[in-house]
């Protein structure tokens, strides 16, 4: 072998050796490329991304609900073609929240469903209340023609017919007249009524099988999980109107508007939500990223944006099964009337601010006539637990059922003393 030979096969060697290191740094650098703004890859994000590659059927839902801007363009580019890990990898560039992945809306197979599947899912079941009223004659007096006097919403949970709805959205019918979304029209009776929980069962019967909608589990929620509302909103034309919104709080207390001189009942374990809850929303489902229905919309603030309130379904089951079973709700009753006390009564009391509710009066005969308690005693705790204004009173009261004896501990005439209260069946009202 001629020298020049010798000298030439370690040079070839030296180029075949830099080209096969530059071919697979470059195949190494390909396969790990991602977009500029990238995040530490979660199990959630992988989970999803790898539901998008292996079943392209449904991996627009996928992308649309679950994938940042980012990480959604290569997912679906990806699932034209492209393999599961390549997703993977891909996927892993979202900037998404794990906490947005986790609380996505998912059916009982595991995959998202959007706003418009929840709607689809659940809109059969909404229907709208009709309040029809008699019309006052010349002299006061009705004239027998019933004209609607409001409209509101409920849902079909049960299929014999039972709705479930607000109180006052049925309160004072002399008939109701039941809608559902395919156009068709229904007399309705009211099977029961709860005033104090705001909260009422009607039925609609003789109409074959009826669509219904699942209840959910509300003590499964999280702040920060997505839900829907559907309901009649101002009553517009063309079926039930769909906002989306978020939990933005859980086990709210609050007071509904009075009615002439009547108080307004305190509604307990309250959803808030941003989900637009307008008039005619009243008795309308929140639905969860299921499509169960997780809360009974009820309230909406005049005074904010985006501030609405739901009745937890968990508290409006039993309350439910009570009126169709024609038996009394379980409501605990003290027989007190109670008020919040002001800045400078805490003040005069030594007491930290917004702590306390004091006694108005006290019936006679009733648990808390036998307990001892008396008008100008001034409740600062429950059950060992402090007793924010009448809100916060009335939220602990009704964690309780008839029957509990719990400990009120006072303040009268500036002494502190317990007293034990056995609590008793609220009055019919």
């Amino acid at each position: 072998m001629s020298p020049t030979r010798l000298r030439t096969l370690p040079i070839v060697f030296t180029l075949v050796c830099a080209f096969l290191l530059t071919a697979c740094s470059l195949g190494i650098t390909s396969s790990k490329s991602t977009p500029a703004n990238t995040s530490v890859p979660t199990t959630a994000a992988t989970t999803q991304a790898t539901i998008a590659a292996t079943s392209p059927a449904q991996s627009t839902a996928v992308v649309s609900t679950v994938l940042a801007t980012n990480a959604a363009s290569n997912a679906t580019t990806t699932t034209a073609g492209a393999s599961a890990t390549t997703t993977i990898a891909n996927a892993s560039a979202s900037s998404t929240p794990a906490t947005s992945l986790i609380s996505a809306p998912v059916s009982a197979s595991g995959q998202p469903l959007s706003v418009a599947q929840i709607n689809q899912k659940a809109r059969p079941a909404v229907v709208q209340v009709t309040n029809n009223q008699k019309v006052q004659g010349r002299f006061g007096a009705a004239n027998g023609t019933a004209i609607p006097a409001g409209v509101g919403t409920g849902f079909i949970f049960d299929k014999r017919g039972y709705i479930l709805t607000n109180n006052h959205v049925v309160e004072g019918a002399n008939s109701l007249t039941v809608a559902t979304t395919d156009n068709k029209t229904f007399d309705a009776k009211i099977i029961g009524a709860y005033p104090q929980g705001d909260l009422a069962v009607i039925q609609i019967t003789g109409t074959g099988d009826l669509p219904t909608v699942a209840l959910g589990d509300s003590s499964k929620l999280q702040v920060g999980d997505p839900v829907v509302a559907i309901g009649n909103a101002l009553a517009l034309q063309g079926g039930p109107t769909v906002t989306a919104g978020v939990v933005s709080a859980l086990g709210r207390v609050e007071q509904e508007p009075s009615s002439g001189s009547t108080p307004g009942a305190f509604l307990v374990d309250l959803i808030q939500t941003d989900a637009a809850i307008n008039p005619g929303n009243s008795g309308g489902p929140l639905l969860n990223a299921a499509g169960q229905v997780v809360g009974i919309n009820t309230l909406g603030s005049t005074q904010a944006q985006g501030i609405n309130f739901s009745i937890a379904i968990n508290s409006a089951k039993p309350v439910a099964d009570a009126l169709i079973a024609g038996q009394p709700v379980p409501r605990p009753f003290v027989g007190i009337t109670t008020g919040s006390l002001n800045p400078q009564q805490d003040a005069q009391l030594k007491l930290p601010a917004n702590t306390g509710v004091g006694i108005a009066s006290v019936q006679s005969g009733t648990p808390g006539d036998k307990a001892g308690l008396k008008m100008d005693d001034v409740i600062i705790k429950f059950d060992g637990q402090d007793v924010h204004g009448e809100e916060g009173f009335v939220g602990l009261l009704l964690t309780h059922k008839p029957g509990d004896t719990v400990t009120f501990t006072i303040l009268r005439s500036g002494q502190q003393q317990d007293l034990k209260v056995t609590l008793g069946q609220a009055p019919k009202q």
